[in-house]
């Protein structure tokens, strides 16, 4: 039986390994062969024409766009799955995607659509759900290599009656110095907000990073500063990655333990 969030088709996972002590004879040889067997990997062909989806309570659905730019005929699978999360209220997806299934031929285009249930979701805030999209390339002629090739997207559910505005959320956040070294970043607000290459700085000493972090609705989030020195201030910047899919910095200058809300930078 497939349990939740299990895509309906599944294909095996093959992995190619070389051993690190092969001779370049064996591998010349090896390569020689696969040419004379005229392998050939198929091409991935999905486009999809959004990074992110924004999905408005008001609203019967949202939909996409997936384009199959590839020659050959696919076959198309969807499929929503909830985050490793502990809000427990977002386990059972209440979301229908239509459709599920689709074959798409050559240079085609294919509208995807996600409809809400009405009910199962937190209305005080926004919630996050992961949507695969993925590609079988159909069955192929001998000696061809073919992969499925999954993308995967984030969902964003807005309720109705949320009353801040989503583009300030990254003005929101909390960020504030601790007597232990410490910053700590809260999200007040409804929004998550996704950031990406956030930094601090002493001066010239760099102090911590992170590559990329979201931060959920009324999550906290904390970061040693094991190498600053004395109570100089604190520059920390970040981009936040809008509804658009589109980089947004911004910048802080931290002093002692009071809040400090970010801007953006001119």
């Amino acid at each position: 039986m497939k349990r939740q969030g299990e895509p309906l088709l599944a294909l095996p996972h093959v992995e190619l390994k070389a051993n690190a002590f092969m001779s370049f004879t064996y591998l010349r040889s090896a390569a020689l062969l696969a040419v004379g067997l005229w392998m050939s990997v198929a091409e991935a062909g999905i486009v999809l024409n959004t990074t992110r989806v924004i999905y408005q309570g008001g609203d019967k659905e949202a939909s996409f766009g997936v384009h199959n730019s590839g020659g050959g005929e696919i076959l198309l699978q969807s499929w929503l799955e909830a985050p490793v999360t502990e809000d427990k209220t977002v386990a059972r997806l209440p979301f229908v995607v239509t459709p599920t299934l689709a074959r798409m031929a050559g240079g085609s285009r294919q509208l995807l659509r996600l409809i809400y249930a009405g009910s199962g979701l937190p209305k005080d805030r926004e919630s996050v759900l992961w949507l695969n999209v993925q590609e079988i390339p159909q069955t192929a002629a001998e000696n061809t290599l073919q992969i499925a090739i999954r993308q995967r997207i984030k969902v964003f559910f807005r309720p109705e009656g949320l009353k801040a505005d989503p583009t300030a959320a990254p003005e929101m956040l909390r960020w504030r110095l601790l007597s232990n070294d410490v910053l700590q970043v809260e999200n007040p607000g409804p929004y998550h907000v996704s950031m990406l290459k956030l930094a601090t700085r002493q001066g010239k000493r760099e102090l911590a990073s992170l590559d990329s972090q979201m931060l959920a609705p009324g999550q906290s989030l904390r970061l040693s500063l094991s190498n600053r020195s004395g109570n100089a201030p604190v520059n920390l910047s970040f981009i936040s990655i809008n509804d658009f899919g589109g980089q947004v910095p911004y910048h802080a200058t931290l002093k002692g333990e009071q809040i400090t809300l970010a801007s953006k930078n001119r």
